[in-house]
């Protein structure tokens, strides 16, 4: 008993004629409709014997095209007697042997579905009276979500709390359709004419979807960002949708059970925007000042800034202040560079000066002249003002010197 299946694929023009009157999807649906009711197509020229045509209800002999992307559940009193996930064309029966009740396409809907349908079905024999609804089973788009204030998570790359400010959309996806017929949506949508719709905004079992969203956010981020295989960057989120798509669902999932009990997957994710707070911007700049500096890249600019800091030196203290820079790149190691600095090191040290002829005998005795101390002191004068020495270097020099 129940349906029996006359043809299978996509609907074509052979069926339609084959057929003059039967129920299928309405037209002028949204995208991102979810369920409602079947609706009938012709004048009810033979097709079974609900003869007043009511809406949405189904009678032996009645004809339902179902096409790609859809699933069609029949239900009698709340029961589901049939359901059938392959495109094609159907006939009810309520007493044929050789009908079939759950037709799971592999490809559309998983095969587990047929545990729902243990659970569910209907136990006895179907009435004559039938409803038939539509379930979308493709992806449903434009379900939006954003956060009002920051959103706070702990990163293990920038080894801190991080905040931010996101907005974005996702796409819905139903994978049990018998679970969420009968755990999730309200009694309302399955009167004639009505439609769910995760978009509209006098849907109150939307809006409990939308504000579960909003709060599986923070965990959603600190899963993806936290995740090695990820690289434990917060940047690389806006560019890859499907992977933060998997991370804010498996979030939802912990949390609210959206596929176990509820037969609901986030299929996708855009994020549109992330504005992260001050603290947040702080550190993404340190980040990259440090990835600047850091390998061949960071050598190279180390390279750039000592002969800027060279030719500055130059410039402002003559041949002094290049002798203290020396002096400074040899006290702060800066000599190991990979590339040397013109100036800097043995390349440019001068040549000793030659040995001195030799003296005549009467005068190699003969007492060294004593150092002028006004010539030391301008020395070192020039030695302090070059930046070489101390102030407290310079004053002891000028003690020893003036003999204090």
């Amino acid at each position: 008993m129940g349906l029996i299946k006359a043809m299978s694929g996509a609907i074509g023009g052979t069926m339609a004629d084959q057929w003059k009157d039967f129920y299928t999807v309405p037209n002028g649906l949204a995208p991102t409709a979810a369920v409602f009711s079947a609706v009938p197509n012709g004048t009810n020229a033979g097709r079974g014997s609900n003869t007043k045509a009511s809406d949405g209800v189904i009678t032996n002999g009645s004809k339902i095209l179902v096409p790609e992307g859809y699933g069609l559940i029949l239900m009698q009193d709340g029961a589901i007697t049939g359901f059938a996930a392959e495109a094609g064309g159907y006939e009810w029966n309520s007493e044929a042997q050789d009908s079939q009740s759950i037709f799971a396409g592999n490809g559309i809907v998983s095969p587990l579905i047929t545990t729902s349908w243990e659970r569910f079905k209907f136990g006895g024999r179907p009435s004559a009276q039938q409803r038939a609804y539509f379930v979308a089973l493709k992806e449903l788009p434009n379900n939006r979500f954003g956060t009002q204030s920051e959103i706070y998570w702990d990163d293990a790359y920038l080894n801190a709390q991080v905040g931010a400010v996101t907005r974005g959309t996702y796409t819905l996806k139903v994978s049990d359709p018998i679970l969420f017929v009968k755990n999730f949506m309200p009694a309302k949508y399955l009167e004639p004419g009505q439609v769910f719709d995760f978009t509209d905004l006098e849907n109150d079992a939307a809006s409990q979807l939308f504000n579960e969203v909003v709060g599986s956010l923070a965990p959603a981020f600190s899963m993806y960002t936290n995740d090695p295989s990820k690289g434990n960057r917060i940047t690389k989120i806006q560019q890859d949708s499907i992977g933060f798509a998997k991370s804010l669902s498996a979030a939802v999932e912990q949390n609210y059970q959206w596929s176990t009990i509820r037969g609901l997957v986030i299929a996708a994710t855009a994020i549109i925007a992330i504005e992260y707070d001050e603290n947040t911007r702080e550190l993404l700049k340190t980040v990259q000042r440090a990835d600047a500096l850091s390998g061949q890249r960071g050598n190279t600019n180390l390279q750039a800034s000592v002969a800027a800091g060279f030719e500055s030196a130059g410039e402002n203290a003559g041949p002094g202040g290049l002798i203290g820079m020396g002096m400074a790149a040899g006290a702060t190691g800066l000599g190991g560079l990979q590339q040397p600095v013109p100036g800097v090191g043995a390349q440019s040290a001068p040549a000793a000066p030659a040995a001195a002829p030799a003296e005549p005998a009467a005068t190699a005795t003969a007492a060294p002249a004593a150092e002028d101390p006004v010539a030391k002191l301008t020395k070192a004068k020039e030695m302090l003002d070059a930046g070489l020495i101390t102030q407290e270097d310079y004053d002891a020099l000028k003690a020893k010197a003036l003999g204090l």
